[in-house]
């Protein structure tokens, strides 16, 4: 790490072990024992035991302590770890100090990443009872959404920390999630004047998507506001090889019919059977007590499990698939459905390849929370206003392959579609927690290209994008066809206006609606950032 000649590194023999322990940060209280695990606390000039750390899982991290990078100009380096856990999964903050000595976080969950900085707690701050899920809330006169209200606990940690929550105990954190436009990008403190630390007075996260954590595992709850980045951004070095996973530690029988099952991504929580198409959930590790579902009537995804496909300027492999069914409240006998690929990337972590019979498209989680109008029917994301589309409650019906959420059949949340013109959002809702996908279509040709499935192309064909001279002529054909069904609707509505019922039986009715669903929800299990 490149130190500032005049910040002092303090280091002192580990009270359980005798191995040093280092704080290069003047602002870290606790460190890990790198040789005995011992949980040790920083008193002056001595060293106190208080305990002993539980080991960490190997998450399969390309990131590891002493990893240094760039931020906002500044060198960094990585010098703590801590391991969380909440009710669909994990995820792990890292504790980033500065060559100035301030410090950060930068928060990974499932291959995506938040750079937050530490902020002062505002005055009056709620407890975390009082942020509802899905409501809209101001904090020093900033707009937020409230994304997620969670029980959450330490599972592990390493290195030096400024903090640490006790280990096992459930706290809770809340998320909240900026709802400005892309002007308020530099309109000064999200939260007060002054950054913890001393990175910068009155500077402000230079990104309209924001994430304010709200930490209430201490006394005075602690406050951080960061945004959404790509590893490349960061200019990192140092980082992991790639990792070589222990299969064989990574195996386990099915429940239902004996089978093995092999887990390939490292923070699955849900996986399916090879052999009986099991619904598995595996939150609790291999040695819990894995619970499962049996899934009939499969169905079988047009791109297969496993496949690799170059979209957006990455390698992407498809680890998941579901089937989801949608229902319009107002209309509760009418049902349709669509399919979600989930995609990975080892360095962007997941995106969502949407198949319905309106057309495929990609979205992947917001950071911020598009604002919505008053009456609901518009919201406005990074300046553009979406309009919106249709209303409906989606359940999954069936799942295959692997998920970094707990899926389960019948899981069910409130959906609403936005578009604007080819670009796409979606508002998912369950109990705890809100996430906000932006995406756009992406044309059938080019689905078909990407995993090499051009054999496949009238399979995957659909309402595409662009159209062409053929489409076009076939759209003018649909169109004259629908204004003489139209007419002669009309005709048929006349007669009944004018017919006896008591002579005749005039009685008419007419549905029509769009397949729904068009691009998600995907219950995306509510990734921590």
């Amino acid at each position: 790490m490149a130190t500032d000649p005049q910040q002092r590194v303090y280091q002192a023999p580990c009270p359980g072990c005798g191995a040093p322990v280092n704080f290069t940060s003047a602002q870290s209280t606790h460190a890990i024992c790198g040789y005995c695990q011992s949980t040790v606390v920083r008193d002056g000039e001595t060293l106190k035991r208080i305990g002993k750390m539980a080991e960490l899982f190997d998450d399969h991290s390309p990131l590891q302590l002493q990893s240094s990078g760039i931020w906002q100009g500044q060198a960094f380096t990585l010098v703590g770890r801590l391991q969380y856990k909440y009710a669909e999964g994990t995820w792990t903050e890292w504790y980033a100090v500065f060559t100035d000595g301030s410090s950060a976080y930068l928060s990974e969950d499932n291959g995506a990443y938040v750079f937050a900085m530490p902020q002062a707690t505002p005055p009056n701050l709620p407890e975390a009872v009082a942020f509802r899920v899905g409501a809209s809330t101001t904090l020093s006169g900033q707009p937020f959404a409230v994304a997620s209200n969670q029980q959450v606990m330490l599972l592990a940690a390493q290195g030096e920390l400024p903090h640490l929550p006790d280990l096992g105990q459930p706290f809770a954190m809340v998320e909240l999630r900026s709802q400005g436009s892309s002007s308020d990008a530099n309109s000064g403190s999200l939260i007060g004047s002054k950054l913890i630390g001393g990175r910068s007075e009155g500077a402000a996260i230079a990104s309209s998507e924001r994430v304010l954590s709200i930490d209430y595992s201490t006394e005075v709850p602690t406050c951080a506001v960061g945004q959404s980045v790509l590893l490349e951004d960061l200019q990192l070095t140092g980082l992991r090889g790639e990792s070589v996973k222990d299969e064989k530690g990574r195996q386990f029988n099915c429940p239902n019919c004996g089978a093995t099952v092999a887990v390939h991504l490292d923070n699955s929580q849900s996986i399916t059977c090879g052999s009986c198409n099991s619904l598995i959930d595996v939150s609790g590790g291999m040695g819990g007590e894995l619970k499962h579902a049996l899934q009939d009537e499969p169905v079988r995804p047009l791109i297969a499990l496993g496949s690799t496909g170059e979209l957006q300027g990455a390698s992407w492999q498809v680890v998941g698939f579901q089937h989801r069914m949608g229902v319009d409240p107002s209309d509760p006998d009418e049902h349709f459905g669509w399919e979600e690929y989930l995609l990975y990337n080892q360095k962007r972590g997941f995106i969502f390849l949407v198949d319905s019979s309106e057309g495929w498209s990609v979205v992947k989680p917001c950071t911020g929370a598009p604002a919505l109008s008053d009456n609901g029917r518009s919201t406005t994301y990074l300046g553009t206003r979406y309009a919106l589309k249709e209303s409906y409650q989606a359940e999954t019906s069936y799942a295959l392959g692997e998920f970094y959420w707990r899926v389960s059949r019948g899981q069910k949340t409130s959906n609403r579609d936005f578009v604007n013109g080819a670009n796409l959002l979606n508002l998912e809702q369950s109990p705890d927690e809100v996430t906000w996908s932006v995406g756009s279509k992406i044309d059938s040709d080019k689905v078909a290209k990407a995993f090499k499935l051009e054999n496949k192309k009238e399979m995957l064909a659909r309402s595409d994008v662009g159209a062409t001279s053929a489409n076009a002529a076939m759209s003018v054909r649909t169109l004259i066809i629908i204004f003489l069904l139209l007419l002669l609707l009309s005709l048929i509505i006349s007669r009944c206006s004018a017919c006896d019922p008591a002579k005749e039986n005039c009685s008419s009715s007419y549905s029509s609606r769009s397949s729904g669903g068009s691009f998600g929800g995907f219950s995306s299990g509510g990734g921590h950032k």
